[in-house]
């Protein structure tokens, strides 16, 4: 892949169009986390630090196409003055002489995007208006990159374009993940249910040399293998699938690892009472809610020869005690790997920021991304407009 940073632009004096992600939770018409708004300082920052004008372009909620007050990007400018720590200039519709006009040191919000129609489209002529009003395009939206939409997509190919420091953060790792991995290369797939993650484990196999499946989609591959998995959540019905997916794994040297041992409790209840057991041993009436101490020793074992760790999803059902274990002792493992310098370690999506919370160790990872189902895509092998679009 090969595209510009704010490092390659001539930033000075000159209006930059620059897509954000600020949909962020807002209750009682205040910002209630601004993990969003702290993640594009940087971009802002050095844009203003190089000369130029910030002007951000995001969306807020689904208006589709038609103005809501209650989803104009007004609300999040007291958030956005204390964490960029500069003037933050609203504009409901720009026009060229106001934004020339607002003076250097400041950025400048344009409301919500998708209030106009044309938005969601990828109109030609709203990318070409928004076009007219500056000189430099820069995306630092990964999240919004899978949508081909007019400030996504149609603006980056109208002006010189770059992407932001979080979009760079997010494409490099991405890139040391998949594209160029120091091998072995390890990932983590868990959550509920294997539905809906098809694509990802179809193009994993294809890419790694281990892959662990791990929560409630486990036990289908499990079921699929002949095994008796109890009221355990398993999609019976893709079986056939699974399968599938273990022969193609076999065709391209990945190693699938299932659970060795399980944890089974009689019901799905924070402190329920629960066991450790064989996989061939779950009860009619038991559910399967971990893997279990084998299991995460295994992962212990094949980590310490891996050089790159993917993950995304928890081993088990990780939002109630005891069940959260394996999740937790497998991301410190990983943590530990990558502070020693031994791993370098990519997570997101889904509830995986979540559960490395949880777990303590977001931090220790090398990149963990919250751009969600974006992340989803880009490990399913599938192009994201709003990247391509920068490719040069």
């Amino acid at each position: 892949m090969t595209w510009k940073t704010l490092d390659d632009m001539d930033l000075a004096g000159k209006i930059v169009l620059t897509r954000v992600d600020i949909n962020v939770p807002v209750k009682d018409g205040a910002v209630t986390d601004a993990t969003r708004i702290t993640r594009i300082v940087p971009t802002i920052h050095d844009i203003l630090a190089k000369g130029g004008k910030p002007v951000m372009l995001a969306h807020f909620g689904r208006p589709k196409g038609e103005y809501v007050p209650e989803l104009s990007l007004k609300l999040t400018l007291p958030a956005l003055r204390e964490h960029l720590d500069c003037d933050v200039k609203f504009i409901e519709k720009p026009d060229r002489a106001s934004l020339e006009a607002v003076p250097r040191g400041t950025a400048v919000l344009v409301e919500n995007t998708r209030f106009a129609p044309g938005e969601e489209k990828n109109d030609p002529d709203m990318a070409a208006f928004l076009a007219s009003r500056g000189e430099v395009y820069c995306n630092d939206a990964f999240s919004a990159a899978p949508r081909a939409h007019a400030t996504t997509e149609g603006v980056a190919h109208l002006l010189p374009s770059c992407a932001g420091r979080l979009m760079e953060a997010e494409l490099r790792a991405l890139e040391a993940a998949l594209g160029h991995p120091d091998r072995p290369l390890i990932a983590v797939v868990g959550g509920a249910k294997v539905s809906t993650k098809l694509a990802l484990l179809g193009n994993l196999v294809e890419k790694v040399d281990h892959l662990f499946i791990g929560g409630g989609m486990a036990n289908t591959f499990l079921a699929a293998e002949g095994i008796h998995v109890g009221k355990s959540l398993c999609e019976h019905d893709l079986a056939v699938t699974a399968r599938e997916i273990m022969d193609k794994a076999r065709g391209t040297d990945c190693t699938i690892h299932l659970p060795l041992d399980i944890v089974v409790a009689r019901e799905f209840a924070a402190g329920a009472a629960h066991e450790v057991m064989g996989i061939d041993d779950c009860p009619e009436d038991g559910m399967i809610l971990d893997a279990g101490p084998k299991t995460v020793a295994e992962f212990d074992s094949v980590l310490s020869n891996c050089r790159t760790l993917i993950w995304n999803g928890p081993l088990g059902a990780f939002e109630i005690e005891p069940f959260d274990t394996a999740t937790v002792k497998a991301a410190r493992a990983a943590a530990e790997a990558t502070k020693s310098g031994k791993l370098i370690s990519v997570a997101g999506g889904g509830d995986t920021v979540a559960a490395l919370n949880h777990a303590g160790v977001a931090e220790d990872f090398t990149y963990v991304s919250t751009a969600g189902g974006a992340f989803l895509e880009w490990l399913e092998g599938k192009t994201l407009p709003g990247v391509a679009a920068l490719q040069g």
